[in-house]
């Protein structure tokens, strides 16, 4: 999701730790960042909050080191590296530590964000500073309590592997120290390792989750059995908006296992919700419903009249984004030297290999709650809204999830919201709400249709002098909390991003947007923005290069920004390492492509042929400057698979259609995923060495793979593509 940003450069922090010694035994230790809501800053110090202990790093009398990481993990890594940070820092033995997902609490809010959440590739660059400083107050409290308990100075003391030694042989584990360390003063600061005092980050280090993932002991949000548990699904409107105006259900009652069946409201209409013992029951039960949809008054969205109504909106100026250097810069460029360049983007569903769950038990003052989520903090406080409480009266787990991309972080929480609506009606029986595949992908949130308008006035220098750029698509921030920061002089920024902050030295420049309004929900889809603005942008400059007859990465690097250092190094070591393109197979062609996003410059290369209409990428080679590497495997990881990802947009039924209102798609025989035959035969990724805080990996990779494949066919066929999906090549 988009990486939003507070309102001010001004946060206020204040960070303290709380510590305390458990009956159990051990050391517990909390950092707490305590920041206003980023929607409603301040210049005025907050007051104290207070805080469970127990909050990040546990050591054990066992000589185990628990560590709690304060993101969901749905793929990511960020179990592993979070942890990583921590005890790098702490001098811990990674042998010995085990770590664990946070609950919703104050104390896990995102130290930027203000919210406990994942998203904007942020975990590793938002905590970095945060766990480290966590690492290196835990190692400093427990060399004070060895110190205390030999009666020597601390500067005499050193720790390797949860041991602390001493002068003249002494040493004794963390673990022996853990209780009295919990009564030694909190450290105000400590000084942090240098670079090249790390023993864990910057290292390939296994994931801390892999064997149990591969064993298939890991539990996620759908695997969850709790006693007396009931499975809900809900029978939502064809329509969005669709309103309840009567069912009949004596034919699903009549299946044996059906607890309930009734109305409940949804965020936007109404639909019928079906309990019963076991999801197949209560899916059967649903099929068997006789629903009458109250549909008056709603836009029934038709994608081949929103294509005409974008393409007439793209041709007109909208809302300015950007306005730079002269305006009739255009009208001075022979019309010979212009180039003009339309584009169509299809709604994206995100699909991810889990569907979307949420169990909520409801015991009248108090609740508890399961959910697989990005957004912990707004799931907690919507069931607690629902169920009529307040959000520190409801445990919230933070569950395994299988994959998300951006789906699992919705502002209106509608699944945790449908979850407590029902449960509500249950009280004290816990309910499981199912989301089928059919139901995710005819249910909405995706990722917005859009249209571009491009022409491009050409200097003799073959490089851009003159530049006009209208963008089209639904707000995905509008009426959020969000919008006050995000949107600004009525153009949402994540519908720009990747063309409003381009690296590309572009004198003229004028980039506007429409937002029309449209009854489909949209929500951020991985990279957001950068889906479709950095295949504009890279197949553009892709076609500019060869207009020059300039090789692809020179013309770039001339073109880029002189600060655009990180892109800069990414296409130097990207060309360094696809020596490959000069000894290309007779009928396979490279395409380049580089954009940065996520505080992270990615530049790709691939080698692509076409094999029965489509294309077929034999290499993937990336290069990718993410600052310092906490764990170059994940990095990796995220890397193929978000390449992977990426190649969706390129799918021939790639796309979420309208007609009637009514999603034409169902499952994935309508709403086609890429194949093994259509990922990249290898993907090879080059990580640039930094010693620069870190940044994000989740999403910067997806939007480079569409733009590098389209510009290796553009070679192969002399075409330009300008609409995803490829219908054939």
């Amino acid at each position: 999701m988009q990486a939003i940003k507070p309102k001010n450069d001004r946060i206020n922090r204040r960070s303290f730790l709380r510590v305390s010694s458990v009956a159990a035994g051990g050391l517990f230790i909390s950092l707490y960042l305590d920041l206003p809501a980023i929607a409603h800053e301040t210049t005025q110090e907050p007051p104290p909050k207070v805080y469970p202990p127990d909050a990040f790093v546990h050591v054990r009398s066992d000589g185990k080191i628990l560590i709690t990481v304060n993101r969901l993990e749905f793929g990511q890594g960020v179990q592993t590296s979070l942890p990583m940070i921590l005890a790098d820092e702490m001098d811990a033995d990674w042998s010995q530590v085990v770590s664990e997902l946070a609950q919703a609490a104050e104390v896990y809010k995102d130290p930027v964000f203000g919210f406990q959440m994942v998203g904007g590739s942020g975990s590793i660059a938002h905590s970095f500073t945060q766990y480290r400083e966590l690492g290196a107050k835990t190692r400093a409290m427990l060399i004070a309590a060895a110190a205390e308990r030999w009666k020597v100075s601390p500067d005499q003391c050193r720790t390797e592997n949860s041991v602390v030694y001493g002068p003249a042989g002494k040493s004794t584990r963390y673990a022996e120290l853990a209780e009295r360390a919990a009564r030694q003063p909190v450290p105000g600061k400590v000084s942090l390792k240098s670079p090249s005092e790390f023993r864990l980050i910057g290292k390939k280090v296994p994931r801390l989750d892999s064997v149990a993932k591969c064993d298939g002991s890991q539990k996620f949000g759908l695997d969850l059995d709790l006693p007396g548990m009931k499975i809900a699904v809900v029978a939502h409107p064809l329509v969005f908006g669709g309103r309840v105006k009567s069912f009949d259900d004596k034919e699903a009652r009549r299946l044996d296992g059906v607890k309930d069946i009734f109305e409940i409201p949804l965020v936007n209409g109404s639909g019928v919700a079906v309990v019963a013992d076991r999801f197949w029951t209560a899916k059967q039960a649903r099929d068997l419903l006789k629903i009458d949809w109250d549909l008056s008054g709603l836009e029934r969205v038709d994608t081949s009249e929103l294509w005409t109504k974008y393409k007439e909106l793209a041709r007109t100026p909208g809302n300015v984004a950007v306005a730079r250097g002269d305006d009739k810069a255009m009208s001075r460029i022979p019309v010979a030297r212009r180039i003009v360049a339309e584009y169509e983007f299809p709604y994206l569903a995100h699909t991810p290999m889990e569907p979307l769950n949420a169990t909520v038990r409801f015991e009248g003052s108090k609740a508890e709650a399961w959910v697989p989520s990005q957004f912990q903090t707004m799931d907690q406080m919507t069931v607690a809204q629902v169920l009529g409480l307040k959000p520190d009266q409801v445990t919230f787990h933070t569950e395994f999830a299988g994959g998300g991309f951006g789906r699992r972080a919705v502002i209106d929480s509608h699944v945790p919201r449908e979850a407590a609506t029902i449960a509500k009606r249950l009280r004290g029986t816990p309910v499981k709400l199912v989301w089928t595949r059919e139901d995710d992908v005819r249910g909405g949130y995706y990722r917005p249709m859009h249209a571009h308008r491009v022409e491009i006035g050409i200097g003799a220098d073959g490089l851009p002098g003159a530049w006009r750029h209208v963008i089209v698509g639904q707000s995905i921030l509008a009426g959020t909390p969000f919008a006050v920061m995000m949107i600004k002089n009525g153009v949402d920024q994540t519908t720009v991003e990747g063309v409003s902050d381009t690296n590309y030295n572009i004198p003229n420049f004028h980039l506007s947007a429409h937002n029309p309004t449209v009854n489909v929900p949209v929500l951020w889809w991985r990279s957001v923005g950068n889906t479709h603005t950095a295949f504009v942008m890279e197949t553009v400059i892709d076609e500019l290069a060869t207009r020059a007859r300039m090789d692809p990465i020179a013309y770039r690097r001339k073109l880029l920004k002189p600060e655009a250092k990180k892109l800069l190094a990414a296409l130097d070591l990207l060309d360094q390492q696809s020596g490959w393109r000069n000894s290309l197979l007779k009928g396979h062609a490279a395409g380049i492509s580089c954009h940065e996003c996520f505080g992270t410059a990615v530049a790709c290369a691939v080698d692509v042929s076409i094999e029965n209409n489509r294309p077929k990428i034999h290499r993937a080679t990336v290069a990718v400057n993410c600052g310092l590497a906490v764990n170059p495997l994940t990095i990796e990881s995220q890397f193929q698979g978000g390449i992977g990802f990426g190649v969706t947009q390129l799918m021939a039924g790639g796309a979420i259609t309208f007609k009637d209102g009514r999603v034409q798609q169902r499952n994935f025989d309508g709403y086609t995923p890429p194949y093994i035959v259509d990922a990249p035969v290898t993907v090879d990724v080059h990580i640039v060495s930094s010693t620069e805080a870190p940044t994000g990996c989740g999403e910067p990779p997806v939007p480079v793979i569409s733009p590098a494949v389209v510009n290796a066919l553009a070679r192969l066929t002399g075409k330009r593509y300008r609409s995803l999906p490829l219908a054939s090549v």
